[in-house]
């Protein structure tokens, strides 16, 4: 057994689990649950199977089922727990809680009314695919599950086009093909792409491509939880004289950093390659 008993703080006390293999729980997280007053989990079956696995004895500790559908009357119950001076962990199924999991409005009732929030870290299925993509990691967009109907799929995909990062989707294996073919016609078929599946389990995959190879590739429904990561857009080729006279303008009511980010950002570019270039043409001016 790997969990240490401590006397922990009275609040709440968000637990990152496993996305997939049980191990990856950190052991900070198995002493949180194995000494929280009290559990609350998104779905006590899969709690009770994890804190089995390692060897964490619930005793007489009760354990509070809360998810989306628990509303105002479930959120009741915990707060008045935390009222009390418990020790509350919270977990949601799989992964980091609020994130595309229940969580948010538990953890900003609990701080309106003072109590102490903390998190365990661990386990996100968005981090885990964005260190196995291949992918700039310096910018990121998530945007948790793109809606279900095929026009507000794309204008959502519209929305995002021009976000200056990587972008990050949960997205259902029954529609990740019909996904990758919008996405494909919205933000333009040449751009790279990868498809996570099955995230740290046993037939983990990372398929990359094109937009348009990797829905060719997809001819049907996938098996598994899914991740699809999608370049950032290339941007036309911009001339270097077209980038000094936009780097002159700013610099005229600029600094040289805010002038080079201001242009970076307008245009899609290397922002270092821009900042030497306002160095340049302030050394000149």
């Amino acid at each position: 057994m790997n969990h240490q008993l401590q006397r922990l703080q009275p609040g709440l006390h968000f637990v990152a689990t496993p996305i997939g293999t049980a191990r990856d729980i950190t052991l900070r997280a198995l002493d949180v649950l194995a000494s929280a007053d009290v559990i609350a989990a998104e779905d006590t079956r899969s709690m009770r199977r994890l804190l089995e696995i390692h060897g964490v004895p619930l005793g007489d500790r009760p354990l509070i089922s809360y998810h989306d559908h628990s509303g105002p009357k479930g959120r009741e119950k915990l707060l008045a727990l935390l009222a009390d001076g418990k020790s509350v962990a919270y977990a949601s199924e799989a992964g980091t809680p609020l994130i595309a999991d229940p969580g948010f409005h538990l953890s900003k009732d609990a701080q309106d009314a003072g109590h102490s929030v903390t998190s365990a870290p661990g386990p996100s299925a968005i981090i885990t695919a964005l260190t196995l993509a291949g992918l700039p990691t310096d910018a990121f967009f998530f945007a948790g599950f793109l809606p279900n109907s095929k026009g507000a799929r794309r204008s959502a995909l519209e929305a995002l086009k021009d976000v200056p990062g990587t972008l990050v989707f949960y997205e259902s294996p029954k529609r990740t093909g019909e996904m990758l073919r919008d996405a494909a016609r919205v933000l333009g078929g040449a751009r790279q792409a990868v498809v996570c599946r099955e995230l740290t389990k046993k037939f983990e995959e990372v398929r990359r491509g094109t937009l348009e190879s990797l829905a060719a590739g997809i001819d049907g429904p996938l098996k598994g939880e899914i991740v699809v990561l999608i370049d950032r857009s290339g941007g036309e080729e911009i001339a270097e004289g077209d980038l000094e006279d936009e780097l002159r303008k700013a610099l005229g009511h600029m600094s040289v950093r805010d002038a080079a980010d201001s242009v970076a950002k307008a245009f899609g570019v290397n922002k270092r390659k821009i900042y030497q270039m306002a160095l340049k043409l302030s050394a000149e001016t």
